[in-house]
C-alpha cells in the first residue's frame, strides 16, 4: 500500500475529514482538503517532516505510514523475496497452507527482528483469543514500539513523571 492510501486508510480508521487532518499539520483552512487529497490520492509525496507531522496527529508511527509499496502481486512477492535476502527468511507449504517462517535459530536473523515478530505473534494470538479488541489490536500495530510492553524497547515514563506519582499517592495516604 502506498504512503497517500496508507495515509488514507489511518484517518478513516480515526475518524477524520481530509480537512480536519490537513489542518492539524498547518494548511490554511482553505487548502487543507485539497492538499490532503493530493497526498492520498499520490500526485504528491509527503516529505518526511510532513510524515512525521501525519504520523503525530494520526497517532501512529511515521513507519505505518511509509510502509513498502506493495499493492500489486509483483510488488508484494519481490518485498517478500527481499526479505528472504536479507533476514533469511522462508516459504514452506504445509498442505492447502503456504507459511512464510522466520527462524530464529538462524544465524541470518538479527535477534531484534525474531523478537519484535514474537511480540507480533503474542498480540495476534490474544485479539484471536478475544483478549483484546481488534481496535487495541491495530492500536498496538500501528504505534510499534511505542506500546509494545513486553520488549525492551517500550517506552518508559520519564523520572519527571514517576517522581510525580510517587509524590501524588504519598500526599492521597496523608
Amino acid at each position: 500500500m502506498a504512503i497517500g492510501e496508507r495515509i488514507r486508510f489511518i484517518r478513516n480508521l480515526r475518524g477524520m475529514t481530509q480537512k480536519w487532518l490537513g489542518q492539524a499539520v498547518g494548511f490554511p483552512q482553505k487548502t487543507a482538503d485539497v492538499r490532503m487529497a493530493q497526498y492520498e490520492s499520490g500526485s504528491r509525496t509527503p516529505k518526511e517532516d510532513l510524515v512525521k507531522a501525519l504520523a503525530n496527529v494520526l497517532e501512529v508511527s511515521p513507519l505505518a505510514l511509509s510502509i513498502p509499496d506493495i499493492d500489486s502481486n509483483l510488488g508484494f512477492i519481490h518485498t517478500l523475496f527481499a526479505i528472504e535476502d536479507i533476514h533469511g527468511v522462508r516459504a514452506e507449504k504445509q498442505g492447502d497452507e503456504v507459511h512464510i517462517v522466520f527462524d530464529g535459530s538462524k544465524r541470518t536473523m538479527d535477534e531484534s527482528i525474531f523478537t519484535m515478530l514474537s511480540a507480533w505473534a503474542d498480540q495476534a494470538e490474544k485479539y484471536r483469543n478475544g483478549e483484546i479488541s481488534k481496535e487495541q489490536y491495530d492500536q498496538w500495530r500501528y504505534t510499534f514500539p511505542a506500546q509494545d510492553t513486553t520488549q525492551r524497547w517500550a517506552k518508559v515514563p520519564s523520572q519527571e513523571l514517576s517522581d510525580m506519582l510517587v509524590e501524588a499517592l504519598k500526599a492521597e495516604d496523608k
